[in-house]
């Protein structure tokens, strides 16, 4: 974040302190249930936000090296993402074009070519088909033709994004509303993966990310562990597009008032908040990023499934620094699956009981309203 930024978004964090007041929306809203638990709307969702929006399928870093891979399923969509012999970042349907067995699982290095586990099949890390076994069996068919199925997919400013739908057109910058250069002035090319660890639970997916929208609940569902290091019911908010950004102080902040604004660091004293609509959290810490991505699982309305990418921006090289990221992702995760996912979970089997038809937004939570907004115009706009 550019430095003029950051003194802005203090400036305004202070005159909030000072008048006791927050970040608001211009209304109360009125969200309705169904948004959460209707088999109809999550099939919307599934069509228009998954398959037609890019995808963030992760950092630079993951993919640090030619042959370095990752998949991802849970578009909808068995995705293979792969750096070639020339560094550069592709994407192919993870479907062998003989007989449609997967290629590869989970996240790896291959060699100069994907081999099909069932024939044997292969393709180069271009997508191109180099060889098939008994090729005489198979006089007439023209490997040209039958190269793996690309995607769009991009890498910009250490960002790798992908729309699981062949043909279609990525601009990342048209996509990104006007972010992407505060999101280029991060970095994020050097950082480097430290752990990922993915967690399924039994609420909708568009909970997980209700849960980082609105620091509300600070002072009351994390008053003994997370609340007291931030104001409570205090943020900043700024809509780019469908994306966001929040800005929750931490009280560390103060210290800042006695120094000359040339000396401002608003991200060590703030935990910084994107959404990059649809499915992605981005948090900037004091020392790391943790980078959210979420999926509805199946046709299942009241499942989703979360990966939890730690980066870091230094490998870890002695047993005290993995230690101090162990400790520092474990906090994390325990934070949310003690406190936050419990109650998403009440409110899930809650709505099964359709006591109400209806949420409610207060002003004080522009973030969570902007977001829920974002997905209706995303879905009426798709008829």
């Amino acid at each position: 974040m550019e430095h003029a930024t950051q003194v802005r978004l203090t400036r305004e964090v202070f005159a909030h302190l000072d008048a006791n007041t927050t970040a608001l929306a211009p209304d109360v809203m009125y969200h309705a249930t169904s948004a959460y638990d209707s088999p109809e709307r999550l099939a919307r969702e599934k069509e228009i936000l998954f398959r037609k929006y890019p995808l963030l399928m992760g950092l630079s870093g993951q993919l640090p090296n030619a042959g370095d891979f990752l998949t991802d399923d849970y578009s909808g969509v068995p995705i293979v993402v792969v750096r070639d012999r020339g560094g550069d970042v592709r994407a192919f349907l993870n479907v062998c074009r003989h007989r449609g067995a997967r290629l590869v699982e989970g996240c790896g290095k291959t060699g100069r070519a994907f081999s099909c586990p069932y024939h044997g099949w292969s393709y180069s890390l271009q997508g191109a088909l180099m060889g098939i076994p008994d090729k005489d069996s198979f006089a007439g068919v023209d490997k040209a033709d039958r190269g793996l199925v690309e995607l769009p997919a991009i890498e910009r400013d250490g960002m790798i994004w992908v729309i699981p739908t062949p043909g279609a057109e990525l601009d990342a910058d048209a996509h990104l509303c006007g972010l992407a250069p505060e999101l280029a002035n991060y970095g994020f090319a050097d950082y480097h993966l430290y752990e990922t660890r993915v967690l399924r639970r039994n609420f909708n997916w568009k909970m997980v990310i209700d849960t980082f929208l609105e620091p509300y609940h600070f002072g009351v569902l994390h008053a003994n562990t997370v609340g007291p290091l931030l104001f409570p019911n205090l943020c900043l908010f700024d809509g780019f597009g469908p994306h966001l950004r929040e800005t929750l102080p931490r009280r560390s902040i103060e210290t800042l008032r006695d120094l000359p604004e040339a000396d401002w660091d608003l991200i060590t004293h703030t935990a910084m908040v994107y959404v990059l609509f649809p499915n992605t959290v981005l948090v900037m810490q004091i020392d790391h990023v943790e980078l959210w991505r979420v999926y509805p699982v199946a046709d299942n309305v009241d499942e989703c499934v979360m990966y939890l990418d730690f980066l870091i921006p230094e490998p870890v090289e002695t047993e005290s620094a993995r230690q101090h990221w162990d400790r520092n992702m474990d906090l994390t995760i325990r934070t949310v699956d003690e406190e936050d996912f419990p109650v998403s979970a009440g409110i899930q089997s809650g709505l099964a009981s359709k006591a109400q038809s209806e949420l409610v937004f207060g002003r004080n939570e522009p973030a969570l309203a902007h977001f829920q907004s974002s997905i209706n115009e995303a879905l009426a706009a798709v008829r």
